[in-house]
């Protein structure tokens, strides 16, 4: 089992007793001050007779191979610009699910959907919320509201001035 803590920690810890190695004290009172098996500290005196240098540096564990290539990635990222209708769906929203199920389908692998967000952003890819408007939206006919008929109503709202301090009906706020 890997003990706990960074690499960068890890190491540091071997390079103490590499140092009470160094000062003649002899590996079992090491182990214990170090707080680990004496195996590992006859383990690392082996490490650093080989190498004195990098016997006892830090070496992360590098992960899984991922499972598709870096030309299968750029490829995925072409699939994924084009659009999901492109790809056979009835609308232009990727979700995790389709982009596995596209995976799937185009490269024969096959990843979990909740891995796909972390391969996307892996890719650059963020996520979007798709902006519900409505089909019928008229976008010269709001411009022209908010550029002509705003200000006019803006314009009368500020004319219109409380009565007085007890009233608190809206209908009392304007005095015309």
């Amino acid at each position: 089992m890997r003990p706990k803590g960074t690499a960068a920690a890890l190491e540091a810890r071997r390079r103490y007793a590499a140092d009470l190695l160094a000062d003649g004290i002899s590996p079992a009172e090491v182990a214990q001050l170090v707080g680990v098996h004496l195996s590992s500290v006859k383990r690392w005196k082996k490490a650093l007779q080989r190498d004195p240098v990098a016997g006892l540096a830090a070496t992360p564990h590098p992960g899984p191979r991922p499972k598709l290539t870096e030309d299968e990635r750029h490829e995925l990222c072409d699939l994924l610009v084009a659009g999901a209708k492109k790809a056979g769906y009835d609308t232009d929203l990727w979700t995790c699910r389709r982009v596995a199920e596209l995976i799937h389908d185009h490269f024969g692998v096959s990843y979990h959907f909740n891995h796909v967000g972390r391969l996307l952003h892996e890719l650059g890819f963020s996520p979007q919320q798709p902006q519900h408007r409505a089909a019928e939206r008229d976008e010269e006919a709001i411009e022209q509201w908010r550029r002509h008929d705003w200000p006019q109503i803006k314009k009368r709202a500020s004319d219109c001035k409380p009565a007085s301090s007890f009233s608190t009906k809206p209908a009392f706020f304007c005095s015309r």
